[in-house]
Parts: structure tokens; sequence; C-alpha cells
């Protein structure tokens, strides 16, 4: 130890460090002094990363040629990636892994993690269901009760069961109609291909046949309790496991008939002049009809319809009835009375409106407003229950709002009081009670009832109060605020920021996440890591609501898609010079945070403003923008993006901020990188693994002889993993440990809380 210590005495003059040792009033503070040192010494580190074998690939895009230097990286089987992971993971497993403070962070997010999840309770037929974990549990378990008062809840399905890892998990589940059979999808390693089983509800007899080759499939059980339409691909060539890259196409509708084998299922639907549409079937309330939604990408959907009394036993082709055959906006059925449906949509209205559409006449003139869009609030979700009520959860400023209404007048009845936070509801028109959890940035959920029996004007109950298995956490202790701050072109953008309490704003170190794309919208939620890196280092977290989201309907999406993309950037930029400029932080205690989306927007930050942040996490992130609509389902994010291929404006929009195009020789010490993090999944079929791989290599060539690049760029790729869905809780853990340790050694941390 003394040893040590007089190493690093000399890092600096013997004086200065004296005179800091000597100022060190206890064990703590020389601890903090010693942190700050050993970041000093990291400062000098150098890493001698992989080189990755380079093409001569050269792609022509309207008149462009780019050459595509790391076109092998994009075969995941072949021995060229498998030793470029092997020797990435070589680099920053060490790195991370080998820290002293990596095991005791990961015992601390152990101990946090560790406490009682639930999740809403629902009904199904005469029984009640809901998920549960015991805290380290690697996949929730469904249980089963009789009535809500059942003191003894009967294990329905746990799939850690079905893996010794904890990787097989329960992606998707549908009960029929009468609550009797039970249907389920399963996903391994982390892959968006599911498998769907079915069992019997009171015997637990599973059905022998099993469904394959589905992905992003919902179930929908026809009334009569028989069957279910689902979607499905087909046959491709090559693996299906989740670690391949090929295109998904030519999604097509069956329906399954209970005990037949899946060979003998009824192709219901096909579109086979538009290989990328894909089609998600919803049986209506009644019954009577599948609403069939057609999608080609990631907004704007198509409507169709079929009369399943007319077609009665479902043994061909079904007769579907164009209702919106255009892809102009988005429609989402909620309910129906009769050939009367009615819809959430954001066909000329931004916000969402409910409306109504006759399906014997679907003529847009005689469509009807139920419950028209709001100025402000935006029309977030939408439940029917109790036979004549609508819930509607509103967002305001990005905090749920929970109010209720009458679904064949839509007036206005009343509203559920909420703190600053999420809402998620369940419920079915069938029944009179309803469920809604309610979480915040400090609350893991409060789960309350409602029965429209008791009064409308009846207050919900707490049905379940979630608590952390920790003494030490208080509430009180901590402060949420939002502000508004401006962005690069004046528009006023909310972020939440999450810190404890003290008497001013001092600089210290801060998480910065951000996602920015696709109409989703960054709501408050319950984070155990940002809890603890609140904790542990005395942190700050901040939530930036940028455009390309959802928070203010379609306007804000609209205003970060596509050319206006750029928004994105300068929104999460923006919002780090406000926590710099106001004190909350500085640039050397900042880390930037993000995944899929959000990795792209990490990727392209820190090619445009390096100088800005001391560390940066991308984590399965979109990284070359000229080819991710090659790969999986990387076409429907046209979308948000535009399409390289085919516009000469998407294309030079894209390779303007694309992470894989821009990267960047550090010149000075202004461009020089933060330390970066990229984290990535072998089994991840929705970002394929290739665009944190080429990413890696762009970087690290880059940096690789500049004498201003000191932080280090690594790539860690995980195994038996995916995107981030069914995600095992030690994997979760792992992966929260890998950030906190990565933060620890990227950042100045002058405190360390364990």
């Amino acid at each position: 130890m003394i040893f040590a210590i007089k190493r690093l005495f000399q890092i600096v003059s013997s004086k200065s460090v004296l005179k800091l040792v000597w100022n060190c009033k206890n064990i703590s503070e020389f601890h903090n002094f010693v942190s700050l040192l050993l970041f000093k010494m990291s400062k000098s580190q150098s890493f001698l990363y992989p080189i990755a074998p380079k093409s001569k690939t050269v792609d022509n895009f309207h008149g462009t040629e780019i050459t595509d230097l790391y076109r092998s990286l994009e075969d995941p089987d072949s021995e060229i990636t498998k030793d470029y992971v092997e020797q990435q993971n070589k680099i920053s497993q060490p790195f991370l892994e080998d820290c002293p403070e990596w095991k005791k962070f990961n015992e601390k997010i152990t101990k946090l993690w560790n406490y009682p999840k639930y999740t809403c309770p629902w009904r199904e037929g005469d029984n009640y269901y809901f998920f549960k974990n015991d805290g380290l549990q690697n996949q929730s378990v469904l249980f089963k009760l009789k009535n809500l008062n059942d003191p003894d809840p009967r294990v329905f399905l746990d799939p850690n069961q079905l893996s010794e890892d904890g990787t097989v998990a329960l992606s998707t589940t549908a009960f029929s109609d009468d609550g009797k059979i039970f249907a389920y999808g399963l996903s391994e390693s982390g892959s968006d291909w599911i498998k769907i089983k079915i069992k019997d509800v009171e015997t637990d007899r599973e059905y022998g046949e099993v469904l394959e080759k589905i992905k992003f499939s919902s179930i929908a059980w026809t009334h009569d309790n028989k069957g279910f339409f689902y979607s499905q691909y087909p046959d491709q060539d090559g693996k299906t496991d989740g670690s391949e890259t090929q295109a998904n196409e030519n999604e097509k509708l069956f329906y399954h008939r209970i005990g037949d084998p899946q060979s003998n299922d009824t192709l219901c639907v096909e579109f086979p002049n538009e290989p990328i549409w894909r089609t998600d079937p919803i049986v209506s309330d009644c019954g009577k009809y599948l609403i069939l939604n057609v999608v080609k990408d990631c907004r704007d959907n198509m409507v169709y319809y079929a009369d399943l009394e007319k077609e009665g036993h479902i043994t061909k082709n079904l007769t579907i009835y164009p209702i919106i055959n255009e892809f102009e906006a988005d429609y989402e059925y909620i309910t129906n009375n009769g050939l009367n449906m009615i819809f959430r949509t954001n066909k000329d209205a931004p916000n969402y409106q409910l409306i109504v559409i006759d399906f014997n006449n679907p003529n847009k003139k005689h469509w009807k407003t139920l419950i028209k869009e709001h100025d402000t609030d935006v029309i977030d979700e939408v439940l029917c229950c109790a036979h004549n009520y609508l819930i509607i959860s509103y967002m305001h400023d990005v905090k749920n709002v929970l109010k209720v209404f009458d679904l064949t007048s839509g007036n206005y009845i009343r509203d559920f009081p909420l703190d600053i936070g999420t809402v998620s509801l369940s419920g079915e028109r069938k029944f009179t009670e309803i469920f809604f959890t309610f979480i915040s940035f400090l609350n893991p959920g409060t789960i309350y009832r409602f029965d429209f029996a008791n009064g409308i004007q009846s207050e919900p109950e707490v049905y379940r109060d979630i608590k952390l298995n920790l003494k030490k956490f208080e509430k009180e202790d901590y402060i949420v605020e939002q502000i508004f701050y401006k962005s690069r072109d004046n528009t006023k953008v909310p972020m939440f920021v999450i810190r404890k309490k003290t008497k001013e704003v001092q600089p210290r170190p801060c998480l910065l996440y951000g996602y920015g794309g696709f109409n989703v919208s960054l709501n408050p939620t319950f984070n155990i890591t940002g809890l603890m890196f609140i904790d542990t280092f005395d942190g700050v977290l901040a939530y930036p609501n940028i455009r390309g989201g959802g928070e203010y309907g379609e306007k804000w999406h609209n205003s970060g898609r596509l050319l206006n993309k750029q928004n994105v950037f300068d929104d999460f930029q923006h919002a780090a010079k406000y926590l710099i400029n106001n004190k909350y932080t500085t640039k050397n205690k900042l880390m930037i945070q993000g995944g899929s989306n959000g990795g792209l927007l990490v990727g392209a930050c820190i090619n445009q403003t390096p100088e800005l942040f001391g560390a940066a996490v991308a984590q399965v992130g979109v990284m070359d923008m000229l080819r991710f609509h090659k790969f999986t389902i990387g076409i429907a994010w046209c979308s948000d993006y535009g399409n390289p291929s085919e516009k000469k404006e998407d294309f030079e929009n894209l390779y303007k901020y694309s992470p894989l195009h821009n990267v960047h020789e550090p010149r000075n010490d202004i461009e020089e990188y933060p330390s970066t993090l990229l984290l990535t999944a072998d089994h991840d079929d929705r970002v394929s693994p290739l665009h944190s791989l080429k990413f890696a290599a762009a970087l690290q060539d880059a940096v690789r002889s500049s004498k201003f690049q000191n932080k280090p760029i690594l790539l860690r790729v995980y195994t038996k993993a995916g995107h981030g869905a069914g995600k095992p809780t030690a994997k979760k853990i792992e992966e929260a440990t890998d950030i906190m340790t990565f933060a620890f050694k990227s950042l100045e941390i002058d405190q360390v809380n364990l």
C-alpha cells in the first residue's frame, strides 16, 4: 500500500500532493483524493486496439461513391468478425472487471435490485393473473389467483424453469376469450424470434403444437375459443436464432386451430407484392370482426377488416375490406358498437383524438369525433372498461393525467388525482374493475384498483405498494425538478433533473440520458442504476425530452425526424450545455448515455461536440446510417431516418450525421473523444451488432496514432443477449455494473459511497 501511494505521488509535484494530503480531514477525504489522482493517471493510458481488416467495397449513392472500409465485420459468422469481437472483449472486460470497484458496485447494485416487483393484476375468465419477481429472479413469474383476496397465489408459468441461465424469456401472452386456454410466446437469448406454445388453464396440460418463425406478432383469439390469428415469416436461408442479419420480409397472417400442427394452419392474408408490409391482427371486443392493421415501418398504418360471422370456419383466405387504404396517420382500435368502430388517431390531430368510423360507410366525410384533440395535452393511452366508460391517460408536460369519459357521448366525467409520474392501465370492457400502476423517478410502483360498480365518484384504493428492501432510501432526501431550456433554434425543451436535496446546486457527476425518436416518450420511470449513480457519487440524473419523441404529439415527433433529425442532436447537446452553465456538473463530470436510437444519438454527439462530454455510453446503437435498412427489421426505420438508397436528399442528410461516416482524428485537445463505451450483444436482431463493431473500428483507427487522444474507446459484446427485451436480471446487473465502473474510471469522481 505504501509503495502504491509513493507511486501516486510521483505523478504530480511532491509539494502539491503533500499539501492535498495534509488538508484531508479524514480517511474519506483521503480516499476521494486518491480517486482523483487515479483519474489523472488514467488520462495517460494507452490502448493497443485491434486492427480491423479493411475493405475496398464502394457503394454509389446517387452519384457519390462511399467506401465501406469495414464491410467484413457485417458477417457475424466469419472468423474475422469472431476474432475481432474476442480481441475487443479482451480489452474492455479487464478494463471494467479488473477494477477493484467493479465487485463493490456489483454487490451494491445487486442489493438495490433485490426487492419484490409486481405488475398490475388483470382478469381472464374466472381468474386473476399478475407477474412477480422476488427480486433477483432472472425472469418474472406469472401467478394465478382465484380472486383478489386469494392468500395463496399459484405459480402458473415460471420462465426460470425453462433455462439454467435465464435466457429464455416470456415475450407475449394471450388468453382465450373464456380464459380457459393460454397461448404464450418464448424468446431465446434476447432474440425477437419467438415460439408460441399453448396450455390448458385448469390442468396445466401443454398442447403438443409449437408455432415457429414468428416475430413482431400479436396473438388474437377468436371468441369461439378454438384458435387465434398470428403473423409468420416464411423460411429463410440460414439460421434464425437472432444472430443473423438477413432482412425480414413477406410476413403473412395465419389462423391456428388448437390441437393442430402448424403445418395445417390457414393462410388468411398476404400481400405478395409488398414484402416489407407487416400485419397486426385484433379481434373486436364483440368477437364478430377481425381488425387488421397493416404497417410498413414505425408509423402510420392502414386498416382492413373481415366479418368473422360471415366467414364461419376459417379454412381459406379471408375476404378483407379496406377502411384506411393509405399510409397517412396512426389508427389504434379501441372498441366498437356494432360496425361503429372507435379509433385513437392523429389524423388531422397531432395530439390525437378519438373518432368513430362506421365500417358500413367508411368514407372520411362521415367520420365523427367522439373526443376531440386537446390543445396542449397528448392522448397517450385509452382503455374501454365497465361496458360504457373510457379511461384516457393524457400526457401533460411529460406527466400523465388520468380522466374518465362516457363512451356513448364522449362527455368528461372525472379525473383520478396523480403526482408527477407515469401510469399504465389494465382492464377490459366486459369487467367493471380496472387497475393502474403509478411509477415515478422515486417510486418503484403503486398499484391502484378502481371498481365502477362502487360508483363513478368513488375513490381508487391502493391494491399494492411496492417497496425497496432498503432502510436508507427516503424519497424526502431527493428532489425532482422539471426545467425548460432553450435549444439551438430557441425551442423550449423540458428536462427532468433528479438529485439529492442541497441548499444550493453544486457541480456533481452527472448522467445525461436521451432517446429522441420514433414518437417514443421518455416518461418518468424508476431506474435502479440511476438511483445508484445518485447515491454512490452524490450524482445528478438528467432526462431531456428532446424532439423526435412523442411528448408533445406528432409535431414534436416530426420536428426530430427525417430532414429535421439534427434538431435531436442539438437538443441533447444544449441539455449538456445547460447543465454545465447552471453548475449542475462540469464537462469532466458529465457522462451521456443512450440505447438503440439513443445509441445513434450518443454516437452522433461525440462526433459533433466531443468537447462537451467526459464520457459516453452507447448501447446497441444504430451507427451505420447508410446501410441500416439492409438488415433484419431495419427497413422499418426509414419512417424516422429516410431511405438513403431511394432518395438523394435522405442520403445527403444521413451522411451528414451518420456516426460511422463522421469519425475524425483528434487534432487538438478540443477534438479528443470522451471516454467511450460501446455496448452490444451477439443475438441482437433488432439493431445488429455490426453497427457497433464497425463504429468501434472506425473510432479506434482514427485515434490510434493521435497524441491528443488519451481517453479509451472500448467495445463490449455480451453473449446470449439481445436488444434488451427479456434480458435476465443477472445480465442487467452485469451491464449496470459495467456502466457504473466505466463512469467511475472515466469521470472526475470525488466521492464514492459504497
